[in-house]
């Protein structure tokens, strides 16, 4: 009986998988590249509110806020909890200024702040694609490998360099990314990323991406959740709400006298 399933299942499957396999097979990998693209979100500002559970060694915490992003230019983050913001934080393409009115305290830092509290290499480009489901915009493309896993496109790449315009310092000129990216065929969207840096084996990131949803014309997820697997496992829940696109918004960021700076760790 469980072998008639699987036979029925099996012929099921089959032209499915040769109806997406076909463009794959007479256009290769650029089909699947070109219609990653094609479908990514397009827009100049962005703004969600979303609720987040993160999940430090079995240790959880909840917290709502909202999501503005000004494309490639900055990306502002305010944390609400009891109906009052908690924190808010101000990224740029070098900078980082985070605020925490809880107890008063303010940093103006680099990536640092966020690769040490999360252990992971982010760099602006990787934070906003990551945010909002589209591809890398500042690496190379031209080192992805195509084929077809679990009736999904998946693009494979073991050295994707940073392009040279875009490099800021020796450590992006030194960063190497093997990646891996599954697109759903009917949407073009990507539903689950898997990246590490290439000879640091202890970290790696994953993130899965459900339900997209039409937001003018556009798919946008309603939720994301990313795994990061370093010294400590760390997981974060992102449920959004939908969206709205390019409506220019204020990113207000100041500093009140009387807070105090953090020390970081050197």
């Amino acid at each position: 009986m469980a072998f008639s399933i699987l036979l029925v299942f099996a012929s099921a499957c089959s032209p499915a998988r040769k109806i997406i396999k076909q463009p794959l097979k007479e256009q290769g990998t650029d089909y699947i590249f070109g219609l990653l693209k094609k479908n990514e979100l397009k827009f100049d500002w962005l703004s969600v509110k979303f609720s987040a559970k993160m999940e430090v060694e079995k240790k959880e915490t909840s917290i709502n806020g909202q999501l503005r992003i000004h494309r490639d230019s900055a990306i502002w983050i305010s944390f609400t909890a009891l109906g009052l913001e908690a924190a808010r934080i101000l990224i740029t393409q070098d900078s980082v200024k985070f605020l925490n009115r809880i107890d008063n305290t303010f940093l103006t830092t680099d990536y640092s702040f966020i690769n040490d509290n999360l252990n992971s290499g982010f760099d602006f480009d990787m934070l906003q694609s990551l945010l909002i489901g589209n591809d890398l915009s500042y690496y190379e493309n031209d080192k992805f490998k195509g084929n077809i896993d679990e009736m999904k496109y998946r693009l494979n790449t073991v050295g994707r360099h940073k392009l040279k315009k875009f490099v800021r310092n020796s450590a992006d000129e030194k960063k190497i990314l093997v990646q891996n990216l599954w697109i759903e065929p009917e949407s073009g969207k990507i539903t689950q990323v898997h990246m590490k840096e290439l000879g640091k084996d202890n970290k790696k990131l994953e993130a899965r991406y459900d339900v997209f949803e039409d937001v003018n014309g556009q798919k946008f997820p309603t939720s994301l959740e990313v795994s990061i697997k370093a010294e400590k496992d760390i997981r974060i829940t992102l449920n959004f709400g939908k969206p709205k696109l390019d409506e220019a918004l204020l990113m207000p960021f100041s500093i009140p006298g009387k807070y105090h700076r953090i020390e970081q760790k050197k």
